[in-house]
């Protein structure tokens, strides 16, 4: 009983960690955000290090790729795609999500958040309720895990349908253990991320990408929809 009351717990703790790979790579989520000059920083300083001797031209050229893209995806102007989780077949989930600096949206079946950047407006279908939570705040899986792109190693390689990225963890990196991103081959844009984490492979298939022109209106909360709703303020 015991061990099976532990596996129940690592498999929600997992459903979480890699939930929140998600919201790190593709910087959506309530609470968190992901500020445009941070990642530019990342990248102008990932540009200004010195290639270590052991990484290899096919790793230069992977991180180089990888860092484009992320360019892409954090830009000031916004983004929004559609993704579906997959967890072993074990957990499966879908939604569409849209950000811009420091603000957020997401729609999922059994809750959407509208995050303007102050505060986060989070719904549970279900209960008929309303969170509202301080957009600045962190959860505790958030603060555990970061993604540092100096903590992988490199690699890619044309495929028919796109080029493979495979991220894997330096000696002593906690979290995410090996990633592989798919990227299109004719507009580079993100297709699919498939993370490790424990002993458990996750997919994220990514369609419908666009970058730029986000509007902020996107992420102001409709109050009026939600009338009906019990209000919960978690700040």
């Amino acid at each position: 009983m015991k061990i099976f009351q532990f596996s129940i717990f690592n498999f929600q703790v997992i459903k979480k960690i890699c939930l929140l790979v998600l919201v790190l790579m593709l910087g959506v989520g309530a609470g968190l955000h992901v500020d445009a000059k941070g990642v530019e920083s990342v990248v102008a300083s990932a540009k200004k290090k010195k290639v270590q001797p052991q990484e290899s031209a096919n790793a230069q050229q992977a991180r180089h790729m990888f860092m484009q893209t992320w360019q892409r995806v954090f830009n000031n102007q916004g983004a929004s795609l559609h993704y579906k989780v997959n967890i072993a077949n074990l957990y499966k989930t879908e939604g569409t999500i849209w950000y811009k600096g420091k603000k957020s949206k997401y729609f999922s079946k059994n809750s959407n958040c509208w995050n303007d950047g102050v505060t986060s407006y989070v719904t549970r279908e279900k209960r008929r309720v309303v969170e509202i939570h301080d957009a600045k705040e962190k959860s505790k899986y958030e603060e555990k895990f970061s993604f540092e792109p100096d903590n992988y190693t490199y690699g890619i390689a044309r495929q028919q349908d796109g080029f493979l990225i495979t991220l894997k963890a330096k000696k002593g990196v906690s979290g995410v253990k090996e990633a592989k991103v798919l990227l299109d081959l004719a507009t580079h844009n993100p297709k699919k991320i498939r993370i490790k984490v424990a002993f458990l492979w996750a997919t994220i298939n990514i369609s419908n990408f666009y970058s730029g022109d986000i509007d902020d209106d996107v992420f102001v909360f409709p109050r009026g929809k939600y009338a009906g709703y019990k209000f919960v303020d978690e700040r």
